[in-house]
């Protein structure tokens, strides 16, 4: 285990080099390997010697695509869904699922190891997922309920030893603020990742800019940087549209592969993987509006191929 990274550090980085990091992870193993992952689960595979297996399958070959260009990582852990509420559902008792969290960074600190020389630097971060569904959130929480629900995973990840801690998916304001709120009282550093939909404002209609904004002021500028994921380029473009300050806040994206929306996504009964070489090109279309994003990877329906395009489109003269 190492030494956690401060935030300045963290930003010297980004400074320095482009952070890649994975695709889908959930829809890679499930459509592409035939795992089961119930309620979209990964996190229990890395209870199971067959479980940690696929995950370094999974994870090798995106750590290979920054050893190719000299970029630096991302870990990110598979615990986007587990939390407090997915571990009820599924049938896991408090302490199962902090072990859980806890052997999913001890898995992210062995690959470090094995690519130790040939990726520099690359950062552990603890996922942290949307209490409610990333999608179609049942119901607005408060920043103080989110702070409380989410100070049990940030504080296993805190004791873990990681970089820092990414909130994936956010759908609406007062929870990105309760967490900001709970890993900053751990003092370790956060990034909020919002989701859009098509029409580039988040779930809850709010804009993106007033969104950043929003949780800047009500945390002091607690985030380390913002990122945005579970959208497809194409609909982050109207959202980053124009002028504003607060695009220089967005730092990382990890888009989806279609251009489909989230309610037809989920309506889908096979995965809609879109074109890689398009998924490059529209990213490249965004670096005039986001002009400090350092931080490349995917999400729904991308694997390696997506995040190959995406690396040389975006790091082309």
């Amino acid at each position: 285990m190492e030494e956690a990274v401060t935030d300045q550090q963290i930003l010297d980085h980004l400074e320095r080099t482009t952070l890649l990091a994975d695709g889908g992870l959930e829809t890679s193993l499930i459509f592409g390997r035939g795992i089961d992952l119930p309620l979209f689960a990964a996190f229990p595979l890395i209870e199971s010697e067959d479980g940690i297996a696929e995950l370094r399958r999974y994870f090798e070959p995106f750590l290979t695509l920054a050893a190719e260009r000299g970029l630096g990582y991302i870990l990110e852990a598979p615990t986007w869904r587990a939390s407090r509420k997915w571990a009820d559902e599924l049938g896991i008792a408090p302490d199962r699922l902090a072990r859980i969290n806890h052997q999913s960074i001890r898995f992210l600190e062995g690959l470090r190891e094995e690519f130790r020389g040939r990726v520099d630097p690359i950062l552990i971060s603890g996922c942290i997922g949307p209490r409610d569904d990333g999608h179609h959130p049942d119901r607005l929480i408060s920043a103080e309920y989110a702070q409380t629900y989410h100070s049990d995973q940030a504080a296993v990840f805190a004791e873990s030893g990681v970089d820092l801690i990414s909130a994936m998916t956010i759908t609406g304001v007062g929870e990105a603020v309760g967490i900001v709120k709970a890993v900053r009282d751990l003092g370790l550093p956060v990034v909020i990742s919002f989701t859009l939909e098509t029409d580039g404002n988040l779930p809850t209609g709010e804009p993106l800019g007033e969104a950043i904004s929003r949780t800047d002021e009500l945390t002091d500028g607690g985030p380390t940087f913002y990122m945005v994921n579970c959208a497809h380029p194409t609909h982050v473009g109207p959202a980053v549209a124009g002028s504003g300050g607060w695009r220089e806040r967005v730092r990382g994206l990890r888009c989806n592969a279609s251009r489909l929306s989230h309610d037809e996504l989920d309506q889908a009964e096979e995965l809609n993987s879109g074109d890689p070489v398009d998924f490059g090109i529209q990213h490249r279309r965004l670096r005039t509006s986001l002009p400090n994003v350092r931080v490349l990877g995917g999400c729904c329906g991308t694997d390696r191929s997506h995040v190959a395009q995406l690396r040389d489109a975006w790091l082309a003269p």
